[in-house]
């Protein structure tokens, strides 16, 4: 477990929330914020859509969180009940402890959400390390996922280490250099006004995850028998997403594999690609 504040200051983690309540204002339909308990702390949640309809949990990338699906939930929660999570450990409204991610905590702590949320299976949704939280779910309870939606994951291909050399003299020049680095992980993608903002503001004042990203056995990878949509951009900076796509389709041969030539690792509004994979009418 991580004890280090992260943080850099207090006013910095204000700053994080203040900018966090006014994209909230941006979901264009009724939803509730919940606070559930797990054995991890409290864990905050986005929720919208009819309680009788099928549930979906959204899980958002590293340093980032719930607020980045405000464009989707409108979408998603016509057919769902969606379920929006803040990550442990990233820049939102749950407990503000990081954990290994080679522990079970991930595991044990998303058990929890699901056990809090009276829900005995779920379509997940993560993107990048969101991705990587669903698939070392999805591969220890397999008869609790539904349906698995893979958006630039994490741990399946390796990850581009010549990106951490390109990324680390533009880190330090400031801000400036992080807006470089945006501009690079973003690829085409342009984001809001305000989430860009907001991603500034988080750059700013939180502590990004150093650990790496534990890459998962063929073994495990195995136990993905649910339907399973992995979309990823061939221009990703951050990991190998054509490697990525291989391995998983080698591995699962019934997945769904749409790798997307213009875009980088950054994806979103993805809603016309999912919802019909999701309905089972996706070719």
């Amino acid at each position: 477990m991580d004890q280090q504040s992260l943080y850099k200051t207090e006013a910095g983690k204000a700053a994080v929330l203040e900018i966090y309540h006014q994209l909230l204002n941006k979901i264009t339909v009724p939803y509730e914020e919940l606070f559930l308990n797990t054995r991890y702390g409290k864990t905050y949640v986005i929720a919208s859509g009819s309680v009788t309809s099928p549930p979906l949990i959204l899980l958002h990338g590293s340093g980032s969180n719930a607020t980045m699906w405000v464009g989707d939930i409108s979408h998603y929660s016509k057919s769902y009940r969606v379920y929006a999570l803040d990550i442990p450990g990233d820049p939102g409204k749950s407990e503000d402890i990081r954990h290994p991610l080679k522990s079970d905590a991930y595991a044990e702590w998303m058990n929890d959400v699901l056990r809090a949320l009276h829900l005995e299976q779920a379509t997940l949704i993560g993107i990048s390390l969101g991705a990587w939280m669903a698939v070392n779910y999805a591969v220890k309870h397999p008869e609790k996922v539904d349906k698995l939606v893979l958006m630039s994951p994490s741990g399946i291909g390796p990850q581009r280490a010549s990106f951490l050399f390109k990324a680390m003299p533009f880190l330090l020049m400031g801000e400036k250099g992080r807006d470089k680095v945006s501009r690079l992980v973003n690829g085409i993608v342009e984001l809001p006004e305000q989430s860009m903002q907001n991603t500034k503001i988080i750059a700013r004042h939180f502590r990004f995850r150093s650990e790496t990203v534990p890459i998962f056995t063929d073994q495990e990878l195995g136990h993905l028998k649910m339907p399973v949509l992995l979309i990823a951009g061939e221009r990703d900076v951050m990991l190998h997403s054509r490697k990525t796509a291989e391995r998983l389709s080698s591995l699962l041969p019934h997945a769904n594999i749409q790798l997307l030539p213009e875009y980088g690792h950054v994806l979103i509004r993805q809603t016309p690609r999912i919802l019909p994979f999701l309905s089972g009418n996706s070719k």
